[in-house]
């Protein structure tokens, strides 16, 4: 007996590495991206290529997304709807509880069971199957989906069956991630502008109370060595800090200092570009702060 196919739309920074991953598993795969060079790379891990959601759907069971924006996830769900051989959607995607909530009944109308799965690690975590997911929507999707979702990850957290959940959690992650990077950068551009070594500085970050991942990975690893490629997109950034927004004023939560970090951000996006890396936000704060964090790596 032939193995179900899995299909794979979205073959970038980190749905190419997801997708190597699942075929690294032993797992039959179809991909689609309108870059040929990557959907290429998945072709000699063994993927089959077609052209589009549409072929997709008429090929696979099951089909994972991972899209860089709400318009473009929109417009592929509404494809996969048309396919004859779909009957689950995972998406990886940051899309916001609204996307959710309206997929999920959309597809279901054609029969077919929508899952949120949204990952976080970084393109590091996706190449080496080590993506945190956290998921939520239809149950029998989540058990029918394990398989892959193990493939390219190191945990996956269940939060029931309210589509949406997974999503709000994502975000609820990211501004902790992007306000826990601005913090840290402004500590560190204080210590260094007053004298400090900034290698010292984040031993004892991290040996304190201070820590998050970006003392331990963002500054060390992007930043100290003045490479700023972490791999995060300012548009991705930018993007998931307004979908954060409506979920807070859905929520009808106060969010001072998001807000504030938001305010920075949006401002870096403007003076470095919004493909330039996140953590190019060095730069803006050196600049206000007269003075630059030397390269010690």
């Amino acid at each position: 007996m032939s193995q179900p196919i899995i299909g794979f739309a979205g073959i970038g920074a980190m749905g190419k590495p997801m997708a190597i991953n699942l075929t690294k598993a032993a797992l039959s795969v179809a991909v689609s991206d309108p870059n040929t060079v990557a959907t290429g790379v998945l072709a000699q891990h063994g993927a089959e290529v077609v052209e589009g959601a549409r072929a997709l759907a008429d090929r696979a069971e099951v089909v994972h997304l991972c899209l860089p924006s709400v318009p473009i996830a929109e417009l592929v769900v509404a494809d996969l709807a048309k396919g004859g051989a779909v009957r689950h959607v995972v998406n990886h995607g940051t899309t916001g509880s609204a996307f959710s909530q309206a997929a999920a009944a959309n597809l279901s109308e054609k029969g077919i069971a929508f899952l949120d799965a949204p990952i976080s690690g970084g393109v590091a975590g996706a190449e080496s199957g080590a993506l945190v997911i956290m998921c939520s929507g239809n149950t029998a999707t989540f058990e029918v989906t394990k398989p892959g979702l193990e493939a390219m990850s190191r945990q996956i957290t269940y939060l029931g069956e309210a589509p949406g959940a997974a999503q709000v959690m994502k975000l609820c992650n990211n501004i902790l991630m992007f306000c826990n990077f601005a913090a840290a950068l402004e500590s560190l551009t204080l210590g260094v502008k007053a004298g400090l070594d900034p290698e010292q500085m984040m031993q004892i970050v991290n040996a304190a109370t201070g820590r998050s991942v970006a003392t331990e990975t963002l500054i060390p690893d992007f930043v100290l060595n003045r490479r700023f490629d972490f791999g995060g997109a300012n548009h991705i950034i930018e993007k998931d800090l307004e979908l954060w927004r409506r979920e807070v004023e859905a929520h009808e939560v106060p969010a001072m200092i998001g807000t504030v970090v938001r305010t920075i951000y949006r401002q870096m996006f403007a003076e470095e570009g919004r493909d330039s890396d996140i953590t190019r936000l060095t730069l803006p704060m050196e600049r206000l702060a007269q003075t630059e964090i030397p390269k010690t790596r």
